[in-house]
This record gives structure tokens, C-alpha cells and sequence, in this order.
């Protein structure tokens, strides 16, 4: 099960009503009476949430983020997805499968903006290890503001050997990492299993090894790398504008 309560924030609320996500109740803060949040509440009567007006204190009592903006969801329990899941998603045949794998993340921020990254760019699912990552708590859905709703995440014993099943289901395996190849000049344009290591560490030596290929986002200053969730949105949509530009010539 999710690692989260509560759902915070307007955004995020709301793109989790939208998604038709169960939610158990919706808190808002009392005397708010602001247009978007009289559509998040008026979405969540349509579904059947119960919707209860609490002081501004409780709010900020069971928050975890601390920016609650005056409204909270407690969600129902949501499942992790498993790998199979990803892997049995329905295809469009003129976009390629697209995964994004993360080796050991640990910051609940890189978590949640690499998903809503992903969102963007037309991933099919995220996956990340049982043990000794960052899972999805309520930081990483407040900072992936709703695209946690859309993004399916699978959580796996053993990273290498989940790149060997997306390997044998025809993906290409491509690791982040300053040892590698830069990626402008590399084909990205197939299925993709986009690995990104862990704050610091990077790649892991078992996950490189099962990489097919490890690629670079060239670096021009004096510091020679970059965070996490900004490296791997530059991958992800550098595979976003190979395969435009590539829908384009046909």
C-alpha cells in the first residue's frame, strides 16, 4: 500500500478527484469560501466524499508539507502498481513504451517532481525499490501536484533484475550517468527504460552494469552535475523531442 494519509493542497486535490481517485474525506479550512475551492468541494459532493469544514489549525496539525493551501484529502488505500502492470499497459502504436526507473532516490522532492516530469513527458510508469529509496509519502504527492493521479508507480524487490524484464520485453535500457555518451547524439527514439540513480551516488554498479547504454546531459560550468529530478526531466524530454521530431519526418 501507498505510504500516505493524506492528500494537501489545491492542485493536487483536485487533479485526485479528477482522476476518480477513492478518497475517505475532504477537509477544508473554515470560512474559505474562494472559487477554486468551492469547485474542489462541489467535485468532491458529485463523488459521494464526505466534505468537513475544520479549523485552520487542524489542517496544519495532520500536515506533513506544511502547505496545506486550506484543503485536505484523506485518500483511501492506493495499491502500488506492479511491474506487469506497466509492461501490460495498452500501447499507442506511434509512441514507443517509456519507463522511467529510479536506483535509490531518497529525497521526497526529486520523487515527486520526476513523476510529475514524467507525467509531462508521456511516461507510462514509474518504478522504484521496496527498500532503502523514498516511497510515496504525502511530500512527494504535494510536489508532484495531481500527476501522481495519472502516473502509475511499481515498487520492486531488486532493480537489476527488474531492468532484465523490461530487457526481455524489448526496451532499451539507457542509465543517467557523466560516464556515458551525450545524449543528443544518441537514439532515443525507441522503447526506453530511462534509469536515474540516487542523489550523490548515482547508478548503482549492479544497475549500470544491466544498462544497455549510459548517457550524459553535457555540462558547461564549473559544477559537473546536476539534481536528480533536473537530470532526469532533461532525459525524459530529450526522448520527448527525439520522438517529435521524428513523428514529424514521417
Amino acid at each position: 500500500m501507498a505510504e500516505y494519509d493524506w492528500i494537501e493542497g489545491r492542485q493536487p486535490v483536485m487533479e485526485f478527484l479528477k482522476a476518480g481517485q477513492p478518497i475517505n474525506k475532504l477537509l477544508i479550512a473554515k470560512g474559505s469560501r474562494d472559487r477554486q475551492l468551492q469547485r474542489i468541494v462541489a467535485l468532491a459532493r458529485e463523488q459521494g466524499v464526505v466534505v468537513q469544514e475544520v479549523d485552520r489549525a487542524h489542517l496544519d496539525k495532520i500536515s506533513a508539507t506544511g502547505r496545506h493551501q486550506g484543503v485536505a484529502a484523506q485518500a483511501a488505500a492506493v495499491a502500488y502498481a506492479e511491474l506487469e502492470d506497466l509492461l501490460a499497459k495498452a500501447r499507442d502504436p506511434e509512441w514507443p513504451p517509456f519507463i522511467l526507473v529510479l536506483d535509490g532516490l531518497e529525497d521526497p522532492h526529486n520523487l515527486g517532481s520526476l513523476i510529475r516530469s514524467a507525467e509531462a513527458a508521456r511516461v507510462d510508469g514509474v518504478v522504484i525499490p521496496k527498500r532503502r529509496a523514498v516511497g510515496v509519502t504525502p511530500v512527494v504527492a504535494k510536489v508532484s501536484a495531481g500527476a501522481l493521479s495519472y502516473v502509475p508507480v511499481a515498487r520492486v524487490v531488486n532493480i537489476p533484475r527488474a531492468l532484465d524484464q523490461l530487457k526481455e520485453a524489448g526496451f532499451w535500457v539507457v542509465g543517467a550517468d557523466m560516464a556515458g555518451g551525450i545524449c543528443y547524439e544518441q537514439d532515443l527514439t525507441g522503447p526506453i527504460a530511462l534509469v536515474v540513480g540516487g542523489e550523490g551516488e548515482g547508478l548503482s554498479r549492479l544497475v549500470k552494469e544491466k544498462c544497455d547504454v549510459l548517457a550524459q546531459i553535457p555540462m558547461l560550468g564549473k559544477i559537473n552535475s546536476l539534481n536528480a529530478g533536473v537530470a532526469g526531466a532533461l532525459l525524459m524530454f530529450e526522448v520527448v523531442r527525439q520522438r517529435t521530431q521524428n513523428r514529424l519526418r514521417t
